[in-house]
């Protein structure tokens, strides 16, 4: 959901300041009316009805007029009964803010909802100027959002799955690891629906078994034979009745699980490509080297559509949890991991920086400098490496422009990067050293 700053200057004139503490049942509220000192409290049903009666009579009670509403949640059930009033404009708090806001005027770390209520109005109407309102992305990005949050959970799910039921194989059938790469597959899966042990593999006819393989696409006829050979030879890896029981049982309900998890990933991966295929940014984050099906809607969804969300390529940075953290007291200065952020979002440009580097030649070039002369690991170097790609991609996303490897390579080379060294061979751009750094040579002036 894309954000922006209130400063004092655009500030409506507010009617009211509310805050509202989520509860699973009950929802506390607390709400203090613009010039005046006294303040209301009350609770109102977690309900959508309950929820709308206070809404609307707030609202009959203020003329319409606007009333600032602080809240600890930037999505959920909440926020989404809230955003279809117009005159509740929302201020999400992280809860992280919240709690240690609490904490400064009660260190002894007593808490209540009510008084949790007090504290989020409290930091409401003395630092207003510090919190952003919420201000809803359109609709197709924001669906994007959910379903490429909702396919990389789907997949997670899969490896779960993936892994007990590797798990259970390793104990009563564990042939099948040997013969298949991957046993969420379709053709493990039916093998296994079919033939759920060693045993009632072995009993099929040689024929049958080919007939199968053939239907699953296994078209190499010396693998075909390897595998009916390697299933004739095979020995059971247990005769205990129980573990055998047991074990077809567990193997067959998770392979109706993942064919599930299979369907709802392919039913999802459909709908997202028709979302980025009309989507106005699909093409702009579709130039970039390295994003695929996957990463482009991942992408759209971590920029969102509203340019005036992030001012400039730092606040962006900071929001993904790929710039660090820097901690200085007197002599002492640290520098590490950004763990405060969006993990998901994180993560996509990670991925993105890590799949660009056998895409783009300066990513290379740049990912090997920091592995070979800094000495960074791999991971480090990659969020380095996604730190440049962001101020990049921010451009790009700014001036509505897709991404050109041949531009920004002649940007490098303009600017006596040390990364346009690493390509000029291929370009008969000349290089020189001037006190240690590349610099371009007075011949190609």
């Amino acid at each position: 959901m894309s954000e922006s700053l209130i400063s004092a200057a655009s500030e409506p004139e507010w009617a009211a300041f509310a805050a509202i503490d989520w509860a699973d049942q009950k929802n506390f509220w607390r709400l203090v009316p613009a010039g005046s000192q006294r303040d209301e409290q009350g609770e109102v049903e977690n309900t959508p009805e309950a929820v709308e009666a206070w809404a609307v009579a707030l609202q009959q009670r203020f003329g319409g007029r606007p009333i600032a509403l602080c809240l600890e949640q930037s999505r959920g059930a909440l926020v989404y009964m809230l955003t279809k009033y117009p005159h509740l404009v929302l201020f999400p708090v992280h809860p992280t803010t919240a709690a240690r806001y609490r904490e400064t005027f009660c260190p002894s770390g007593a808490k209540s909802d009510p008084s949790d209520t007090a504290s989020l109005l409290d930091l409401l109407m003395r630092h207003r100027e510090r919190l952003r309102p919420l201000q809803p992305d359109t609709v197709e990005t924001r669906l994007l959002h959910f379903l490429v949050e909702e396919r990389r959970r789907t997949v997670d799910d899969k490896t779960r799955q993936s892994n007990r039921l590797t798990d259970c194989l390793k104990l009563y059938f564990p042939q099948i690891l040997h013969w298949f790469d991957d046993v969420t597959t379709p053709l493990v899966g039916d093998l296994l629906e079919r033939w759920p042990s060693l045993e009632q593999l072995q009993r099929a006819h040689p024929g049958t078994l080919r007939r199968f393989f053939h239907e699953h696409n296994c078209r190499s006829q010396q693998l075909l034979e390897e595998r009916i050979a390697s299933i004739s030879q095979a020995i059971p890896a247990t005769r205990d009745q129980a573990v055998l029981e047991a074990g077809m049982r567990t193997a067959r309900g998770l392979v109706s699980l993942l064919a599930a998890l299979r369907g709802n990933i392919a039913a999802l991966d459909e709908r997202i490509a028709e979302l980025v295929r009309v989507h106005p940014d699909g093409a702009l984050f579709a130039s970039l080297p390295g994003a695929g099906p996957v990463l482009v809607p991942r992408l759209i969804a971590a920029f969102g559509t509203r340019r005036d969300r992030f001012q400039n390529a730092d606040e962006m940075e900071r929001y993904s949890g790929i710039a660090p953290v820097k901690k200085a007291s007197g002599k002492t200065e640290l520098v590490h991991f950004r763990y405060a952020c969006p993990k998901f979002v994180r993560q996509t440009f990670h991925e993105f920086a890590s799949h660009s580097i056998g895409q783009s030649e300066w990513a290379m070039a740049y990912y090997e400098h920091l592995r070979n002369d800094e000495k960074k690991d791999h991971h480090p170097a990659v969020r380095a490496l996604a730190f440049k790609w962001i101020r990049i991609i921010f451009r790009c996303w700014k001036d509505g422009k897709p991404y050109d490897e041949q531009v920004y390579q002649k940007s490098l080379r303009r600017r006596g990067s040390l990364l346009g060294a690493a390509f000029s061979s291929a370009t008969g751009v000349e290089w020189k050293t001037v006190a240690g750094f590349q610099k371009l040579s007075e011949n190609n002036a």
